[in-house]
């Protein structure tokens, strides 16, 4: 396997599944960073603050700082700062998203008649009280954007319906299509972390456990992609896709094989 400069992870279903890291993950991540590799995650769950996903990596036994963690939530801020600055928002989400568009300059209102731009996300208090605001704001002119469109989040034992459901539930009667999600595999967020680490594309290793995100963005971006076969994808689901991974891993531990 060749070396890069950097090492993009995936977190769930990747480095850890739950509440524990997965087999290899942290040996492998301590090993490149020994030999003076750059490590950032991602992740497309907005339920979870970019300062909650650095202090779980530490508390696993990989200190981070929130600065190498990329989510869902920093790249909507980014993307409706340039398109929507200082939007009025209808958020179906939870509530560390909301506070990070809050501490961004947004207004948050449940008023359909002022919304200018509803917000869909991976909700676990989702309710037809939320639908009926976002069909009514979306039927009176606003704009309709997601964070991310992952079908299910993995978690121990199975999985939590994602925010693909979510969209799934508001184009369905609004007859509205989403318009933009900035999440994994958009090149919102393949920007973002290009801009951060200050690589040509080349140099990068993305690795997750999702063809459809993960691997697809990296290739789609110009990086080597490393699928995992640690969480959502079998290895018959690998070589039945379209998408071809660069390699096939199944740990992290495979990363440091010459």
């Amino acid at each position: 396997m060749l070396s890069y400069a950097a090492y993009i992870f995936d977190l769930d279903g990747t480095v850890y599944l739950g509440d524990a890291l997965l087999p290899e993950a942290g040996r492998a991540i301590s090993t490149l960073r020994q030999r003076g590799r750059r490590t950032v995650f991602l992740s497309n769950n907005p339920t979870h603050s970019r300062q909650d996903y650095a202090h779980k990596l530490t508390r696993l036994g990989l200190p981070t700082p929130a600065e190498d963690v990329i989510n869902s939530s920093l790249v909507m801020v980014d993307f409706l700062r340039r398109t929507l600055p200082g939007g009025r928002l209808f958020v179906v989400g939870e509530q560390p998203l909301k506070d990070e568009l809050s501490a961004a300059g947004f207004e948050l209102t449940e008023d359909a008649r002022r919304v200018q731009a509803v917000i869909a996300s991976f909700d676990r208090t989702f309710e037809y009280r939320k639908l009926q605001i976002a069909f009514d704001a979306i039927r009176a002119g606003a704009r309709f954007f997601a964070t991310n469109a992952d079908r299910y989040c993995p978690v121990p034992g199975g999985g939590q319906p994602d925010a693909a459901a979510v969209i799934a539930a508001i184009e369905a009667c609004t007859n509205t299509r989403l318009e933009a999600m900035v999440g994994k595999p958009s090149r919102y967020m393949a920007d973002a972390i290009l801009s951060l680490l200050g690589l040509p594309p080349q140099a990068c290793l993305i690795t997750g456990d999702r063809l459809e995100t993960d691997v697809l963005m990296g290739l789609q971006a110009g990086m080597h992609a490393a699928l995992a076969l640690t969480g959502a994808t079998s290895r018959e689901e690998a070589a039945a896709s379209p998408i071809k991974p660069t390699y096939v891993l199944q740990n992290l531990g495979q990363l440091l094989e010459e």
